[in-house]
């Protein structure tokens, strides 16, 4: 329970200053959203880390134990680190999917004010004609 809280707490810190960051930086385009999440996970990644590493170092003691009750304690930490070592993965996949997010709805927003151009055009031009029609 401690391990799944600790990863899904370093996710959430760093996808809640991603937002922040994404809200913030006037992104227009690929490079913007790239560099305002390279800004971000600069940011985020430390707190992060010594979350994590402070729980990885805690673990090491009961690992390497010999004495009574080690079998048990031993058992149960092997996971735990592992298990540790593969939530440090959020702390990279986050912000990349996060990136990718919102690159998607830049190119959606992109794709939804062309049709809108289009669209305004074609009304423009349909305008101008009933006009012309009207004063023949």
């Amino acid at each position: 329970i401690a391990l799944f809280g600790i990863a899904t707490d370093d996710g959430v810190v760093m996808a809640t200053y991603l937002k922040q960051s994404y809200r913030k930086a006037s992104l227009e385009d690929r490079r913007a959203v790239r560099e305002a999440t390279m800004l971000a996970g600069e940011r985020r990644i430390r707190p992060c880390l010594m979350t994590s590493a402070t729980t990885l170092l805690a673990l090491f003691p009961v690992m390497t134990s010999a004495g009574r009750g080690s079998d048990i304690m031993v058992s149960m930490a092997i996971p735990a680190f592992g298990g540790m070592l593969v939530a440090l993965l959020t702390l990279f996949v986050v912000p990349v999917l996060s990136c990718w997010r919102e690159e998607l709805l830049l190119k959606r927003r992109a794709r939804e004010e062309r049709k809108r151009k289009r669209w305004w055009q074609i009304w423009k031009r349909k305008k101008e004609q009933t006009k012309k029609q009207m004063d023949e």
